[in-house]
């Protein structure tokens, strides 16, 4: 993988706190697809107004997650884009209080969109096709590992998904979807 397909890694605060945001987190992800938009087709897909989203994508642009793109004709909307291919969080050992807690943040933000997600697909899955709702599944493991264990599994897990995303698969098959893989990994106290 190129430098540019690397995910960008945030050690940031600032850029942490401008992610955590259910409506900014799904603005990202329709960016980060690869495709450009407009407030107006974002506002869709976060389910607020145009003018909310503009507010949201101008916060975005100001910690440097997207940027605005060529206009696509008139000019009289704003078009913008993902800035690089994804992004990574992952502060050091001896990161101060205030990125920490940036962080703690950026991870509720992220498990409650996520949840809510899979809620909703969960309200709706009696519509699905049978070979989707099939296909579909919810796994809970406990697992013996050590820390070295679980950041290879976790590095593993991303080597295994990478050939699906969207932008190294700019012609999937047809009957493809998209589809949101959540993976969490972390100790508990639990008895082996």
């Amino acid at each position: 993988m190129s430098d540019q397909e690397q995910p960008r890694l945030i050690k940031d605060a600032a850029v942490m706190r401008a992610m955590s945001h259910p409506a900014r987190m799904a603005i990202i992800a329709r960016l980060g697809q690869g495709g450009e938009a407009t407030a107006t087709e974002c506002a869709e897909v976060v389910g607020l107004s145009p003018s909310a989203t503009s507010y949201h994508l101008r916060a975005l642009a100001k910690a440097g997650l997207i940027e605005e793109a060529p206009n696509r004709g008139d000019g009289r909307e704003r078009v913008w884009r993902a800035v690089g291919r994804g992004y990574t969080v992952s502060l050091d050992a001896d990161a101060d209080a205030d990125a920490r807690q940036a962080e703690h943040d950026l991870i509720d933000t992220f498990l409650t969109w996520g949840d809510t997600k899979a809620r909703q697909f969960m309200a709706q899955s009696d519509k699905e096709p049978h070979d989707w709702f099939e296909a579909t599944f919810f796994n809970d493991a406990l697992l013996t590992l050590t820390a070295d264990e679980l950041r290879k599994l976790g590095q593993d897990m991303q080597e295994i998904i990478a050939p699906y995303r969207p932008l190294s698969r700019p012609d999937p098959p047809p009957g493809a979807r998209s589809v949101t893989i959540q993976i969490r990994g972390f100790p508990t106290d639990e008895a082996l």
